[in-house]
C-alpha cells in the first residue's frame, strides 16, 4: 500500500468534514468518509439515517455511490472517520461494496483518538464473493 502522505491527510480532512453533515438523528453517531478514485478525484460521503432502520446508508457506501455517480469504478484508499476514541473498521455491509470497487484498496479508520488502523479492503473480508466469483 503506496498512498502518498498527502492524499491520506486531504482524504482524512475531507472524511472529517463530512461528519459534520452526517443525517444522525437516531444514533447521532456522525461518520464522515472519504475515498480517492482512480483518476485522482476524492469522494465523500456522510452516514444517512433512516426512521426505518434498513433504509440508513453508510458513511463509505455513500462515499462509493457518489464515486460511481460520477462516473468512476474504483478506487485507490479510503479513510473512514468515526467520534470515537479508538478507530472503528466498516461495517460488513460497507466491506462487501468495498470490495466491489478494488479488493485491493487501502481502508484507513481514524477516530477521535491518536490510533489509526490500516489494511486492505480484501483483508477486512477474506474469502469474499465479489465480480470474479461471476466469471
Amino acid at each position: 500500500m503506496s498512498i502518498p502522505t498527502k492524499t491520506i491527510e486531504q482524504l482524512t480532512h475531507l472524511a472529517r468534514e463530512a461528519s459534520v453533515r452526517a443525517y444522525a438523528p437516531y444514533s447521532h453517531f456522525r461518520v464522515g468518509a472519504a475515498l480517492a478514485a482512480q483518476s485522482g478525484a476524492m469522494f465523500s460521503g456522510c452516514n444517512v439515517e433512516n426512521a426505518a432502520y434498513g433504509l440508513t446508508n453508510c458513511a463509505e457506501r455513500t462515499a462509493i455511490f457518489s464515486m460511481v455517480a460520477a462516473g468512476e469504478t474504483s478506487f485507490e484508499a479510503i479513510v473512514v472517520y468515526t467520534p470515537t476514541e479508538k478507530p472503528i473498521a466498516p461495517c460488513g455491509a460497507c466491506r462487501q461494496v468495498l470490495f466491489e470497487f478494488n479488493p485491493d484498496a487501502e481502508m484507513i479508520s481514524v477516530c477521535d483518538g491518536t490510533e489509526i488502523f490500516r489494511t486492505s479492503v480484501r483483508d477486512l473480508l477474506p474469502e469474499a464473493f465479489g465480480p470474479k466469483s461471476l466469471t
